[in-house]
């Protein structure tokens, strides 16, 4: 920063060296044996004979030169005269004494977070949230070599409550725009090991993601996943198609059939 005339003092505080008055009136400041001028009037502490001064009426201060009201005799005494610099600024604080309440960040601070160049408390390592994972309480009849919606709905967990009970289906909730690893996998019950089913993720009703697997006697597992960029209000749900006719039904066992997935921290 630049400034016309001279560059102010900030923070700066000084006891000048010390003055013999000899009768007159005004002196000479001086810090180390160079002559000092201070930043105004008011930023002079004087004591003259054991009593402070007051400035302007007191004395007055033009440049490096201090002039008192009237003359002081050679038997008066000018105990000191303390110079400031900007009194509003507090310089360096000292280690140790800026505790976390006086700072501005937003945010909680704990044991787990740090701050963020944003002036921000962010979690260490940060979170992959919302995270989820929906089941199904109940086996569901399909009808084979027809795309049918699997009916999860039951949430084992859900970080930010996207599950949607009604429509059996995970919203993304306001707030958590990103990218999301979606996971899904699906048993079914097939005629024999030469079906093979068809897993699909959906958003908003459109396929993010179709895998295939080949059935193993009576029972075949269906796997599906994919990173996709979602927001809020996207819906997440599940599909399967098996090549076997007729009616068939998908395992609800948690372990077996279920809708996951969290966001991926950018």
């Amino acid at each position: 920063m630049s400034y016309i005339g001279r560059t102010p003092q900030i923070g700066a505080y000084h006891k000048l060296d010390a003055i013999t008055t000899d009768g007159s009136a005004s002196y000479t400041m001086q810090l180390n044996s160079a002559n000092f001028v201070p930043e105004s009037v008011n930023h002079l502490i004087v004591s003259v004979n054991g009593v402070i001064q007051a400035p302007t009426d007191s004395f007055t201060v033009s440049s490096s030169t201090i002039t008192f009201a009237s003359s002081l005799s050679a038997s008066d005494t000018i105990d000191f005269i303390m110079a400031l610099g900007n009194v509003l600024d507090i310089g360096v604080p000292s280690d140790s004494t800026v505790s976390l309440s006086k700072l501005t960040a937003t945010g909680t601070p704990s044991a787990s977070t740090f701050l963020r160049g944003d002036n921000s408390w962010a979690s260490a390592g940060g979170e992959n949230t919302p995270y989820f994972k929906i089941t199904m309480s109940s086996a569901q009849a399909f009808t084979g070599n027809v795309t049918t919606k699997v009916n999860f709905d039951t949430a084992t967990f859900d970080s930010d409550s996207g599950f949607d009970a009604v429509n059996d289906r995970w919203t993304v909730p306001s707030g958590k725009d990103g990218y999301y690893y979606l996971f899904s996998t699906v048993m079914s019950s097939v005629g024999s090991n030469s079906h093979r089913v068809q897993v699909r993720i959906r958003v908003n009703g459109s396929s993010v993601a179709v895998h295939y697997s080949s059935g193993i006697t009576t029972k075949t597992m269906g796997k599906s996943f994919t990173l996709a960029s979602l927001q809020a209000g996207d819906y997440v749900e599940t599909y399967i198609t098996t090549d076997s006719t007729g009616t068939q039904n998908i395992d609800n066992s948690n372990t077996a059939s279920f809708l996951q997935g969290f966001r991926i921290i950018t």
